[in-house]
């Protein structure tokens, strides 16, 4: 007789709680989301309006498919930022993830949820590690203050450009007349002219017609044209100046009153301060180390030797590039001032001063190594305060 086997049933182990890791691709009125399981199949995507209520919406639906582990957002300095605060708010790992590869864009094709899940891949392979910027702190003051400030400046030397060029070409009486004047005196003399005016507030019918008939019969002169131009010129770069001056006043105020320490330090006013606050923002967690501010500001050294040309460096050419340039400024300010710098100078400065760039750039890395311990005190003293 042949015994039937016995059937054995086999219980399958209960299958991991995944992780899921987020990805977004933002934009001005939409975000598309991404989920990945931590261990590499793409979940979903989906689409979810750029509001209060579309990102609760988008952490309700990542949620669903399990624990979230992190996010990975593209742009959280632009179209991604009230979405990385609403999550770093909400206790969410918010990674900064950059703009898809090019090379694999043109090969792969673009969509919205293809770049929702290469940004989700980036935070699941490690490639995508940078803490974002928060913006919910003091520094965000200062942020949109001197980035206010630097629009008016470029305005002002636009139209102080555009006033000078337009006297190139003005009527010989005019532009003799104004020969040779300092661009303060060129400035005073002009915002003076007696010019007509198109002042047709509370004119009706005739009245106004007549106003407008005067204006045009005087403008019909060129000399007078120009006159006019200059004149309103003059009186956008008055009204710029002032609120130049009336930035700079509270930006000093504030940048004394998060970072006292660094801006004590010889050379560093509260315009490199503030721009070395700007890069590194409200979340000190971004500067870990002292080469970390040195990466990130653009000043940390790089090997780039090749064939015979060995045991060369350079500085890092990423970064943030303003900063870099605040550092170079403050460098240049030492060396003109500060008797340790020109010693270090006139000490390893070669006979031809070929070497001086370099050693500038070695300058500017020490410069953040004396920065450090007191930026990172003063941001600390600013979050436990």
């Amino acid at each position: 007789m042949t015994k039937t086997p016995k059937k054995v049933t086999r219980t399958a182990p209960a299958a991991p709680v995944a992780e899921v890791i987020g990805g977004v691709d933002t934009h001005r009125d939409f975000h598309v989301a991404a989920a990945k399981d931590s261990l590499g199949p793409t979940l979903g995507t989906r689409s979810f309006p750029a509001t209060s209520a579309g990102y609760a919406a988008l952490v309700a639906w990542l949620a669903g498919f399990g624990p979230i582990s992190a996010v990975g957002v593209e742009g959280t300095g632009c179209y991604g930022a009230g979405l990385s605060t609403y999550l770093i708010e909400h206790g969410i790992t918010v990674v900064e993830v950059n703009r898809p590869n090019r090379q694999k864009r043109r090969r792969a094709g673009k969509s919205d949820p293809r770049d929702a899940i290469n940004a989700a891949a980036a935070v699941q392979s490690g490639d995508a590690t940078a803490a974002p910027k928060t913006r919910t702190g003091p520094i965000e003051s200062v942020r949109v203050l001197r980035q206010t400030r630097d629009l008016l400046v470029t305005a002002r030397t636009r139209a102080i450009n555009t006033l000078k060029a337009l006297l190139v070409t003005a009527p010989a009486p005019l532009r003799e007349s104004l020969h040779g004047l300092s661009t303060t005196a060129l400035l005073t003399h002009c915002a003076a002219f007696d010019t007509p005016t198109a002042d047709v507030k509370g004119l009706r019918g005739k009245a106004k017609t007549q106003a407008t008939t005067d204006l045009a019969e005087a403008l019909l002169d060129p000399g007078m044209g120009v006159r006019t131009v200059l004149g309103e010129l003059a009186r956008i770069i008055a009204h710029h100046n002032t609120h130049i001056a009336e930035l700079d006043i509270a930006l000093d105020a504030l940048v004394h009153r998060i970072a006292p320490r660094t801006t004590a330090l010889f050379g560093l006013g509260p315009d490199t301060t503030g721009q070395l606050l700007t890069t590194v923002s409200d979340n000190p967690d971004r500067i870990h180390s002292e080469p970390a501010l040195a990466t990130l500001t653009g000043v940390a050294p790089q090997d780039c030797s090749s064939g015979r040309t060995q045991d060369h460096h350079r500085l890092s050419r990423a970064g943030d590039r303003q900063a870099n340039a605040a550092l170079y400024r403050t460098v240049l300010t030492r060396l003109a001032w500060h008797e340790p710098t020109r010693t270090y100078m006139t000490t390893r400065l070669t006979p031809n001063a070929s070497n001086k760039k370099h050693l500038i750039r070695c300058l500017k890395r020490y410069l953040i190594r004396e920065i450090y311990p007191h930026l990172t005190t003063d941001l600390a003293t600013l979050h436990t305060a």
